[in-house]
């Protein structure tokens, strides 16, 4: 006895024509707002040529901006990573008095324009700000150093670890944690062989996203920075220097590298995703 074949259902019951439309549209959206400038910034990198793009990115100021981008980013990242944790941990599996205020200060930062964040530090840390008088008496300056700039870039990716994981251990609830408790395992046992794996993807993503807005941040740090050349200048901040002087080919050639950065983090999420799918996949549903 032969099985019935069953008919391929679309999940809606539009036409063909207005499915064809619609993907169109989605494609034509996505090639217009973030292929073409993509792909627009690279051709300007690259209009006087090879030599004139690797003479542009190996520019004594344009590696100190690299590097110092680079060293922001690995010092607030792993910061936010370590909050991320212990706020979500916080929120998803507790409650306390407080919580809804801890949630609202998570999401602060989503709301407060960059700009105004790096003001903020330079009200509290600056020469003449609340706090910068008695930090210059100990020798401790912030405002124009790097550790201005790692604070501003704390304040503006905090968010990003712990937004991402606190749905995901919420939907998780507490169940696997009592089990490992009732069995005898200890705190930092139940946290490492229970809870961070059951979040591991999760975790990877916000780290990932942190990470990419740690690198590209431009209004909070170029309050604190300064703007000086070799010392305090991100890569961004590098960008803006050299197209407000007409170096426009420069200017590209180092925001392509920013935007090969964007492209990387890209790419080791689609390849986690497609290396291991059904294990995400079966982490957001559990």
């Amino acid at each position: 006895m032969t099985k019935p074949t069953r008919k391929f259902r679309y999940p809606t019951k539009d036409s063909a024509p207005v499915r064809i439309a619609l993907t169109l549209a989605g494609v034509a959206y996505i090639a217009l707002f973030l292929l073409t400038p993509l792909i627009a910034v690279f051709a300007e990198a690259l209009r006087n040529g090879a030599a004139a793009f690797l003479a542009a990115i190996t520019e004594k100021d344009a590696l100190a901006a690299m590097w110092l981008t680079l060293t922001v980013a690995a010092i607030a990242v792993p910061l936010n990573t370590i909050f991320g944790l212990a706020a979500a941990w916080s929120v998803a599996k507790f409650d306390f008095w407080g919580k809804s205020v801890l949630i609202t200060l998570i999401d602060l930062p989503f709301s407060v324009s960059p700009v105004i964040s790096g003001l903020v530090y330079v009200l509290l840390f600056g020469a003449q700000g609340y706090l910068g008088p008695w930090l210059d008496e100990l020798g401790i300056k912030v405002i124009f150093t790097v550790t201005g700039l790692v604070l501003a870039t704390v304040f503006v990716t905090f968010p990003f670890v712990a937004r991402e994981l606190i749905p995901l251990m919420q939907e998780q609830g507490v169940a696997e944690e009592e089990a490992a408790l009732s069995l005898g395992a200890s705190g930092w046992q139940m946290f490492w062989r229970v809870t961070l794996p059951n979040v591991r993807w999760g975790l990877l993503y916000g780290i990932l996203l942190c990470n990419a807005r740690a690198m590209g941040e431009f209004g909070a740090v170029s309050v604190v920075s300064g703007h000086i050349r070799g010392l305090t200048n991100t890569m961004p901040l590098h960008v803006e220097i050299l197209y407000n002087e007409y170096n426009f080919a420069a200017a590209f050639a180092v925001a392509s590298i920013l935007a090969l950065l964007a492209l990387v983090t890209l790419v080791l999420k689609s390849a986690l995703e497609w290396r291991y799918g059904d294990e995400i996949a079966a982490t957001h549903r559990h």
